[in-house]
Order: C-alpha cells, then sequence, then structure tokens
C-alpha cells in the first residue's frame, strides 16, 4: 500500500464554500443567459458568434487573473493549463456534435438550442464525475494510476484511428439511444420547432429535436470519462477541476457557430489531442509513483502548460498546410459561381 499523506496536502481546495456557492450560481446564470438568447430560434450570425466567443474567452481569462493574484502563482498556473486542456479537448467534442447535427438534418435556427441541451447535460455529468474523483483521490491510493490508464488508453485508440484514416460518421439507426427511445415512443420524421414531444395521431410522440439531444447527451458521458481524469492530472483540487470544465463548457455553443467550416482543416487534431492525454497519463503516472519512492521525478505545471501549447500550435499548423490546396479549391469554385 502507499502512502497517501500526500495526496491530502494536494488535495486543499482553493475553493471555499462561498466561492463555490458564487460560482455555480454564475455559471446556472450563464446558462439562463443561454436560455434566453436560444428562446427564439434563430440563424446565428458570425457576428453573434464571434461577440458571444469573446465574451466566454474574456470571462474564464480574467478569472484565472483574480485566482492569480488572490491564491498564487501555483493555482492561477494550474487553473490556465487546465482550461486550456479542456478547451482543447471541447474542439472534438464540437467535431462530434458536428457530426450529430448533420446526421440528424437539425435546422440552422434549432442547432443553438440542441447545443446548449448537449452543454448544459455535460456541465451535469462533468460535476458528477469531478465528484467521484475527487472522492477516488481521497480513498483510493491507486487512483492517480487508474486515471493515467484511462488517458493512455484512449491516446493509444485516437492514435490508432487517426493513422488508419477511418473517418467518423454517425449511423443514426445503430445508436443504442436511438433505438432505446424509438422502442417506447413513436418517432415523427418532421422537426416542430424546439418542442421534443407533439401529440400525433392522438398519441405523444418524439420528435427528431428529442432523438438528438438524447444523441449529445449520450456523447458527453464518454467526453466526461476523458476530460475529467485529464484535467486532474493538471490539477487535485475539486473546485479548479470544476471551473475548467465549466468555462471550457460554456463558451462552446458561440465557438461551434465561429469554428464550423474550420473544424474540417483540423485533420491532424486527434494526433494531438492523443499526445496531450498520452503526455498527461504519464505525468499521472509519474506522480502516484512519486508518492511511493521520492526519487522519481515529477512534471511540473509550467513544463506541462509548455508541452500542450506547443503540440497544439504544431497541429494546427500542420493541419492548415494539409488543407491548404482544398481550401484554395473551395475559394476559387465560389469565385467562379461568381
Amino acid at each position: 500500500m502507499t502512502d497517501v499523506s500526500y495526496l491530502a496536502a494536494d488535495l486543499q481546495s482553493v475553493g471555499t464554500p462561498t466561492l463555490w456557492a458564487v460560482t455555480i450560481a454564475g455559471v446556472l446564470a450563464l446558462l439562463v443567459l443561454d436560455f434566453v438568447v436560444t428562446r427564439r430560434p434563430h440563424e446565428v450570425s458570425i457576428r453573434e458568434a464571434l461577440g458571444w466567443s469573446a465574451f466566454y474567452v474574456a470571462l474564464p481569462l480574467a478569472f484565472g487573473g483574480w485566482l492569480w493574484s488572490r491564491h498564487g502563482s501555483q493555482q492561477g498556473l494550474e487553473y490556465l493549463t487546465g482550461y486550456l486542456v479542456e478547451k482543447s479537448l471541447s474542439v472534438d467534442n464540437l467535431f462530434v456534435f458536428m457530426l450529430l447535427l448533420a446526421a440528424f438534418a437539425v435546422p440552422t435556427v434549432l442547432a443553438q438550442r440542441v447545443l446548449l441541451y448537449g452543454i448544459a447535460g455535460a456541465l451535469v455529468l462533468r460535476a458528477v464525475f469531478i465528484a467521484l474523483g475527487a472522492a477516488a483521490l481521497q480513498t483510493l491510493d491507486f487512483a492517480f494510476l487508474l486515471f493515467a490508464v484511462i488517458l493512455i488508453a484512449t491516446a493509444v485508440k485516437l492514435l490508432r484511428d487517426a493513422l488508419s484514416g477511418h473517418e467518423q460518421e454517425v449511423d443514426i439507426n445503430r445508436m443504442r439511444s436511438v433505438r432505446l427511445l424509438r422502442r417506447f415512443m413513436p418517432v415523427v420524421d418532421e422537426y416542430h420547432g424546439p418542442r421534443m414531444v407533439i401529440r400525433h395521431e392522438g398519441r405523444r410522440a418524439l420528435t427528431p429535436m428529442a432523438l438528438v439531444v438524447v444523441a449529445v447527451l449520450a456523447t458527453d458521458v464518454v467526453f466526461a470519462v476523458d476530460s475529467v481524469p485529464a484535467v486532474y492530472g493538471i490539477t487535485e483540487d475539486p473546485y479548479l477541476v470544476f471551473a475548467t470544465n465549466a468555462f471550457a463548457l460554456l463558451g462552446l455553443r458561440a465557438l461551434y457557430f465561429v469554428l464550423h467550416a474550420a473544424l474540417s482543416r483540423l485533420v491532424h487534431l486527434s494526433y494531438g489531442l492523443a499526445v496531450i492525454l498520452a503526455f498527461i497519463g504519464v505525468k499521472l503516472g509519474l506522480h502516484w509513483a512519486h508518492g511511493i519512492w521520492s526519487g522519481v521525478p515529477e512534471i511540473p505545471t509550467l513544463a506541462s502548460l509548455g508541452v500542450i501549447i506547443g503540440v497544439l500550435a504544431v497541429v494546427t499548423l500542420t493541419s492548415l498546410r494539409a488543407t491548404r490546396h482544398a481550401a484554395s479549391g473551395e475559394r476559387e469554385v465560389v469565385v467562379e459561381r461568381h
């Protein structure tokens, strides 16, 4: 058995009950604001998306600055590094959301409402997984090793899929969540605005809106399994883990419409995420081993930040370079049409 006494110091949270309450209230207020914005279905303009994206980038950065000045550079650095990890993983979320919206033929005016349901569900699931993760770290001496195995296994799967050249596809009829819903209730073919249940031929029936929302929520479970251990590899503070997840998720709706066209060009993103997850998995493994023998070196948070930024920069540049000719070809077609 390993000595878990070193974990107790690491798990002392900067999140006081007051700060937890204020943060949760703020997250709920922002969700309500988003629901108000999407109450009237409409097609999101690039100007609107850029405005909300700027807000949801400035807000977590301002919070990070406050955290740095109030609690010190170590906590501030852990928060900013964790936020960057979660934000990079959220781009992968967006790619899957894009596939789901296309597979279910979601009308453009309803896309942001579907995304908002997915984000709200993801926040709830992340909160549950964060609580479970904190409990595991406090009671299980091999929790860090377990998290490391999860991340490395995920990295291997991402890398294998990327190397195989297998394109992600969504087959609605094979999705378990969709099959389960259809077993219990009939499903109509047409969308009825944001409504998920309607009256059809004298009985209640689901709309495609209900199917796509459930499908998005189902994918949230998979992403939570990966993202929560990843940020625990940066900081063991449950409050910072929650804050990084919340801030990364809240801006996804607007970011989707900003990056929608660019997502298809990030062809090397899976390679970068695989490297990042494997790196954090190794970091967690070393941290666990350090608890057994102090001679095992640990990876500093600042070095982790440098590696993550470097990997994201490299895969972004190589992706843009690899798809440069395709993008220029699309522009030529547009010019010829005009």
